[in-house]
């Protein structure tokens, strides 16, 4: 899929300025590290740039610092992820202190999405 180049641009900032905890999930997810799923990071969605993607889940994993508790954001957040779960895609949402503090649970928990779609495709 082609994206407009400023969501292009948009993206390759997000990935330079990580945060410290983008940058702890990202060393558990990527090269296949997890269940040997392809993460993506910071990866266009349509008019929207999600943290982490999977295709092969079409899962969408997101984490979120006190910014997400503005209002303003609060409802950018609520109309984004409605739209993508419109679109088909599955969304896992985690807190700074989710990853800093209980990372091997949060990695347990996209697990388990690998197994309830493998579940889904086989019953």
């Amino acid at each position: 899929m082609q994206y407009p180049r400023y969501i292009i641009e948009v993206a390759r900032k997000l990935r330079k300025d990580a945060t410290p905890e983008e940058k702890l999930l990202w060393q558990r997810l990527r090269n296949r590290k997890l269940g040997g799923l392809k993460f993506v990071r910071q990866h266009p969605l349509g008019r929207y740039v999600v943290d982490f993607y999977c295709s092969e889940l079409k899962l969408v994993v997101e984490i979120e610092g006190s910014v997400h508790r503005k209002p303003d954001q609060l409802k950018y957040d609520e109309t984004r992820f409605e739209e993508l779960g419109l679109r088909g895609f599955r969304i896992l949402r985690y807190s700074n202190s989710e990853i800093a503090q209980n990372l091997e649970n949060v990695l347990e928990s996209i697990l388990r999405m690998k197994q309830l779609t493998e579940f889904a495709e086989t019953g």
